[in-house]
């Protein structure tokens, strides 16, 4: 479990760099030599494109969280089975042990 959440944080560690790449090429093409239109033609296509990746990878990240929830629920329902039965083995030996006691006497 701790693996994903290493995933994780590597997937919010990319979005953040794509986040501040997009911000220096956005820039970078403010002092590009370029006429308006050019310009307002390429940031438009730029801005798209890079809401497009945004997008993509917020859902990736979605995907991996909705995974390591459910692999937890999982996790935790099969321990759960295991302790249930755990317990009642023991109800049941302390049953016997009872009465393995109560015939002695």
């Amino acid at each position: 479990m701790a693996e994903n959440n290493n995933e994780i944080s590597a997937g919010a560690v990319l979005l953040s760099f794509l986040a501040g790449a997009a911000a220096g090429a956005g820039l970078a093409l403010l002092y590009a030599p370029k006429s308006g239109t050019e310009m307002r033609t390429t940031l438009s296509e730029f801005a798209e494109d890079a809401v497009g990746k945004i997008k993509e990878y917020t859902k990736e990240a979605q995907d991996k969280i909705k995974t390591a929830v459910e692999e937890g629920k999982d996790t935790i329902a099969e321990k759960k089975s295991i302790l249930s039965s755990a317990i009642e083995a023991g109800r049941e030996a302390m049953q016997r042990e009872k009465e393995r006691t109560a015939k002695e006497a």
